[in-house]
């Protein structure tokens, strides 16, 4: 006996779980739920829970620390993005935001979450917002090998720095990177790799029927030599994108296997119209993993450039940290 059901009404996890405690011995469903409609009963909930909830012998629970691995395979191979949201396997599952709720995690995970995280392949994450306490910065700076305590100076530096900067509009929840380097910073440990001497964009439009044109223009110090060099782009940002790299590429060849893969743009005070402050999220990724980066500005260049920098300055920062571990 078995049973097949879809997620039309939001209970394909839940009739499948009742069925399998009546005596059925089959459950027929789909990875991440992928289906007709609203979807089928989602292997990616209903294994996890048969095995580590129900305690059946469905597969190995070695085999069930790949779940997180193969639902991403499956969402790249349907080219779609995989939910954060996603029970067991999502980036949200065991995300952690509230100074008490994480102060909470660190001494007694069990009492917010339901399993442990490594059973499924995935892995707690703590995030900085503007609910952040010292439990938050203290656990992200174990988690870039920095050594704090929680009543040393530099701590206190870091949740002053955080809360300036969260005051002008910054916010680092999905801009981790950008998180990493302010506490590089605030504790006198930021190396930087260039410095901007300038920078210039341009769009230019011939005429109505024509699409404009981007071009950026780039100076920039690099050990000790100025390079001055100019892109276009399909877009401004695009544009200074493809000049800050060309600069740097050559003194810096592993920046040709970065890839920019989303950008966002919030104005955060719409009443201002034109005049706003902007917020700019950009995501970036190499062959190993994906960043996100934030900057803040009154023009929405400036606020792309410095997410830009930060996204650039974090993967130098990760290649050379391999380099020096391998």
């Amino acid at each position: 006996l078995g049973i097949h059901v879809h997620n039309d009404a939001e209970c394909a996890v839940a009739n499948s779980l009742a069925a399998v405690a009546e005596g059925v011995g089959q459950v027929q469903g789909t990875m991440n739920g992928f289906g007709e409609r609203c979807g089928n009963a989602n292997l990616v909930s209903l294994i996890p829970s048969l095995v580590l909830k129900l305690r059946l012998d469905c597969i190995p629970e070695s085999t069930l620390r790949e779940l997180r691995d193969v639902s991403r395979f499956v969402s790249e191979l349907a080219n779609r993005k995989p939910w954060d949201a996603q029970p067991y396997v999502g980036d949200s599952a065991f995300a952690h935001k509230g100074g008490m709720h994480v102060s909470a995690v660190l001494k007694h995970p069990n009492t917010y979450e339901h399993i442990d995280p490594a059973a499924v392949g995935n892995h707690r994450r703590v995030l900085i917002s503007e609910l952040a306490g010292k439990s938050n910065v203290l656990w992200k700076a174990r988690e870039y090998g920095i050594d704090l305590d929680q009543e040393t100076p530099e701590t206190r530096r870091i949740l002053d720095r955080l809360k300036q900067l969260e005051d002008e509009g910054f916010q680092f929840e999905g801009a981790e990177a950008s998180f990493e380097l302010l506490m590089e910073r605030a504790l006198g440990r930021h190396k930087p790799y260039f410095e901007l001497d300038a920078y210039r964009v341009i769009v230019e439009e011939e005429s109505a029927d024509d699409e404009p044109v981007a071009e950026a223009t780039v100076r920039v110090r690099v050990k000790g030599m100025l390079e001055h060099t100019a892109a276009a782009g399909n877009g401004p940002v695009n544009a200074l994108d493809h000049a800050l790299r060309k600069a740097l590429e050559q003194f810096y060849p592993n920046l040709r296997e970065m890839r920019l893969l989303d950008y966002k743009v919030r104005i955060l005070d719409e009443s201002k119209g034109t005049a706003a402050k902007t917020r700019v999220l950009v995501t970036s990724g190499d062959e190993r993993e994906t960043w996100g980066t934030v900057g803040v500005a009154n023009n929405i260049i400036e606020a792309s450039w410095r997410a830009l920098v930060d996204s650039v300055e974090y993967k130098l920062r990760a290649d050379e940290r391999r380099g020096a571990a391998s």
